[in-house]
Formats: C-alpha cells, sequence, structure tokens
C-alpha cells in the first residue's frame, strides 16, 4: 500500500518557492520572484484551502502567469527609470575620439581610439586627407567591418584636469 503524499504536498510548494527565490538572487530580473509568488499564492493557497493536486498546479500556474505579465514590466521600468541604456561593444565606438598614429595614404591609415584599441582607420569623404596628419584628433563616424571611418575633430582635446 501506497501512503497518500497529496497531504505533504504543502512542503513541495514551500520547497519550489524557495528554489525560484534563490533563482532569484542570481539573475535579478524578476522573472523567477513571479514563479515563487504564484507559487505561493497559486499552488500553496489553494493547497491550504483543501484543492485537490491538480488544481494547485493551475492556480500556481495561471497566478505566475498573471504576475509575469502585469507586475514584473511594472516592476522592471521602475527599476530602470532614468537610465540611459549602456553601449556596448562596436555601438560604443560611435562618436569616440581617436588620435592619428599612422598618416593616411590613399584615406587610409591608424588611429588609437580614447579606449585604446588601435583600428585601421578610413577618412570620411567630408574630410582632406592632407588636413589630417600623425597626432591630430578625430572622431569615429561609422564603423565599416575591421575598419573605422574618421572625420576631423572639432571638440577641444580632453585634458585630465577636465573632469
Amino acid at each position: 500500500m501506497l501512503p497518500d503524499l497529496t497531504q505533504y504536498l504543502w512542503i513541495a510548494w514551500l520547497v519550489l518557492a524557495l528554489l525560484f527565490v534563490i533563482a532569484e538572487l542570481v539573475t535579478l530580473e524578476f522573472t523567477f520572484l513571479m514563479l515563487a509568488a504564484g507559487t505561493l499564492l497559486g499552488g500553496l493557497g489553494v493547497n491550504l484551502l483543501g484543492g485537490p493536486w491538480w488544481l494547485q498546479v493551475a492556480a500556481a500556474a495561471a497566478v505566475s502567469a498573471l504576475l509575469l505579465f502585469t507586475i514584473r514590466p511594472l516592476l522592471l521600468r521602475v527599476l530602470h527609470r532614468g537610465k540611459e541604456r549602456a553601449l556596448t561593444n562596436v555601438d560604443a565606438l560611435y562618436g569616440m575620439g581617436a588620435r592619428v598614429v599612422a598618416p593616411f595614404v590613399d584615406d587610409l591609415g591608424s588611429v588609437r581610439l580614447d579606449n585604446g584599441e588601435t583600428w585601421t582607420a578610413r577618412l570620411s569623404a567630408d574630410t582632406p586627407a592632407v588636413g589630417v596628419g600623425v597626432g591630430d584628433r578625430v572622431r569615429v563616424v561609422s564603423v565599416l567591418g575591421s575598419a573605422v571611418e574618421v572625420s576631423s575633430s572639432p571638440q577641444p582635446e580632453r585634458t585630465s584636469d577636465d573632469g
């Protein structure tokens, strides 16, 4: 004879909610927090009211889905309010300053970007090759595969005491 394990289902709901909370602490995106709340409110709530196991699972899934699609977007919007999107990889290169380290010959040269990387560079159409020499400041206009397109920089060079 097998014992009726449904009387201990409340323990499974608590353990599942605890696992979701631990996963949330790793991800910090409110997804697992919504699943934990759905588990506690739906699954454990229906269990404590005496509902069958299939109703507990359905209630946990419904409450979790409701929280994921209603509360989570609001929480994320409040959390990220006032923050600018952080540019990374190639997107961060647009508009970055650079210094010419090799002369431009046939519109190809080499520049050292302000982030320390050295790139092959092409001059933009509006920049004359004779106006840009080694040591001059330029600005990245676009990224062309493994090269950057630069134009002469109208901004004054920053010094360390500018902030």
